[in-house]
């Protein structure tokens, strides 16, 4: 059982960030802002595929009006992620955005970080302190000679500081570099260091092969370990991809309910077409919310007692093949039976199996 580190807990929209709450996952727009139409579709299908929190980037005055957009066809938390003009993040604020993405140091005198805090607070806004590698400021990086975990670490602190001086603690950290060892370094070492929700990502972690691989260790072991308020896989490729990698690392963690999957990977005993069957008993519970184990294995010499902590499963045999249940084999059944009898099983099963 993994115990969370206990943060503080703040609301984007009406989802908890930290405390208690549940992990969540997010994912971003990706298509242009002044594109209203194109991101709404997007925003419509990432809420769909179980995003939880959404963020778009809002780089001029202009692209403002997405915000009611948006909010008029999704119902999950928006943040906006703004760069240097303050003006943008009051703009966002009287929107109704959810949630800021921000860097208070790059936005101007200290006159502009107030302005901004004032509406946030006044609004109940928080603010995400977004960190990673290329926006680390020229005296932080001067003092370390390269981007390090203590370097971002730095940086985050000092841009905490300016909210903290302006009376607003609303605040969610990111730290974020596209080497999996920085990552988890800096947020080990901010997590020792405060107490404000964090979000978790790999920055820049590649197309879906490698993207997955890093997101899925650098994500995975801080998880592990405690640290993390909510999470996003950064991919490039399409986010609704971002949505089903952070759901699933979450569930291999046991951090969420759901179908979990089991398979084995093969071997000379097996006498059915195993990955064909397990891709269709995947794809087949896709949308599957009951919290149960579902076991898919090569052969019956081995594959009740292998999956015995499965609560259903099956496994092929010459022909045929069992279903079973805890590891007890309930009956036999033909080949092509196997996967509409086992996703009879499931029905029957009620909602909490384990």
């Amino acid at each position: 059982m993994i115990k969370r580190k206990k943060t503080r807990q703040v609301l984007a929209g009406n989802v908890a960030i930290g405390g208690d709450s549940p992990i969540t996952v997010q994912s971003m727009l990706s298509i242009r802002a002044s594109d209203i139409d194109g991101s709404v579709a997007q925003a419509v299908r990432l809420e769909e595929a179980g995003c939880e929190i959404l963020r778009a980037a809002i780089p001029t005055l202009d692209d403002i009006r997405l915000i009611p957009a948006l909010k008029e066809k999704i119902s999950i938390p928006l943040v906006a992620d703004i760069h240097f003009d303050y003006r943008i993040a009051i703009e966002a604020a009287n929107a109704g955005i959810d949630k800021i993405r921000i860097n208070p140091g790059n936005i101007g005198d200290e006159s502009r970080v107030r302005e901004v805090a004032k509406i946030c607070r006044e609004k109940k806004i928080p603010i995400r302190i977004g960190v990673n590698i290329g926006s680390l400021e020229k005296d932080i990086l001067a003092k370390y000679g390269s981007p390090t975990a203590e370097a971002l670490v730095e940086s985050a602190l000092y841009h905490v500081s300016l909210l903290e001086k302006n009376d607003f603690q609303d605040i969610v950290i990111s730290l974020k570099a596209s080497s999996v060892d920085m990552t988890i370094e800096a947020y080990e070492l901010i997590s020792e260091k405060v107490d404000y929700p964090l979000h978790l990502g790999v920055t820049e972690a590649g197309t879906e092969r490698m993207g997955l691989v890093k997101s899925s260790i650098g994500i995975g072991s801080l998880l592990q370990r405690g640290i993390g308020d909510t999470i996003r896989v950064s991919l490039t490729d399409e986010p609704e991809k971002e949505i089903t990698a952070g759901i699933d690392i979450l569930k291999a963690l046991d951090l969420r309910g759901g179908v979990k999957f089991i398979s084995c990977p093969t071997c000379g005993r097996t006498k059915i077409d195993l990955i064909s069957l397990a891709k269709r008993v995947e794809e087949a519970l896709e949308g599957e919310s009951k919290d149960i184990t579902v076991a898919v294995m090569g052969c019956e010499v081995n594959g009740p007692g292998e999956a015995r902590e499965a609560d259903i499963g099956i496994a092929g045999g010459n022909g045929i093949g069992v279903i079973f249940k805890k590891g007890a084999i309930l009956r036999k059944v033909r080949e092509e039976e196997l996967l509409s009898s086992l996703l009879q099983e499931i029905k029957n099963l009620t909602r909490t199996a384990h």
